[in-house]
């Protein structure tokens, strides 16, 4: 049972962390990356289509995505369904598909993008904390249910607040990483 608590733990912890990368990678520094129009959903026949079904994303060079519908009907829709998508990026349509140039960073936008990134950071190292104190309330309540010890509830919640301590080492060395990416001129 506390085998059980302990792994149900370290697996909503390390989705917690995912969630956090997942984050970070929707956050623009400068550099082109297909997972910048992840979000981006295109009008396909009246149904709100993912951006990625309806055309091909790839990276052109360090500042260019490049988008290439499947359907050449669908550069215009892919077009305002990128800048309704307020990315602050400019989409620019040709006969065959549509570039889309990724701006430089400004200093200004940079410091933004760095307390977005401190934001998501804390709002996962939350999430790891609320499920460290969901774990050992569960604890507390199977060791009356289950009738192990109180020592081996100690120890369990130990193993808890070490797995705590490196999920959230974990979340920070992400924002460092991040931080430097960003910052990088």
């Amino acid at each position: 049972m506390i085998k059980d608590i302990i792994k149900q733990t370290e697996d909503k912890m390390h989705k917690a962390v995912e969630v956090v990368r997942h984050e970070f990678i929707k956050i623009r520094t400068g550099k082109a990356t297909t997972a910048l129009l992840d979000g981006v959903k295109v009008d396909y026949y009246g149904q709100q289509s993912p951006l990625t079904q309806v055309a091909n994303v790839s990276v052109k060079d360090i500042h260019t995505i490049s988008v290439q519908p499947w359907d050449k009907t669908m550069v215009q829709p892919i077009e305002k369904a990128i800048l309704a998508a307020n990315l602050g990026l400019n989409p620019i349509a040709d006969s065959t598909g549509i570039r889309v140039p990724i701006p430089p960073l400004n200093e200004e936008r940079r410091k933004e993008l760095v307390k977005l990134v401190k934001k998501f950071a804390e709002e996962g190292k939350i999430a790891i904390r609320n499920i460290r104190r969901d774990s050992i309330e569960h604890l507390k309540k199977s060791e009356k249910d289950e009738h192990f010890s109180e020592d081996d509830r100690k120890r369990a919640e130990q193993d808890v607040q070490k797995m705590t301590d490196k999920f959230i080492k974990d979340v920070d060395n992400l924002v460092v990483i991040k931080e430097k990416e960003i910052m990088e001129v």
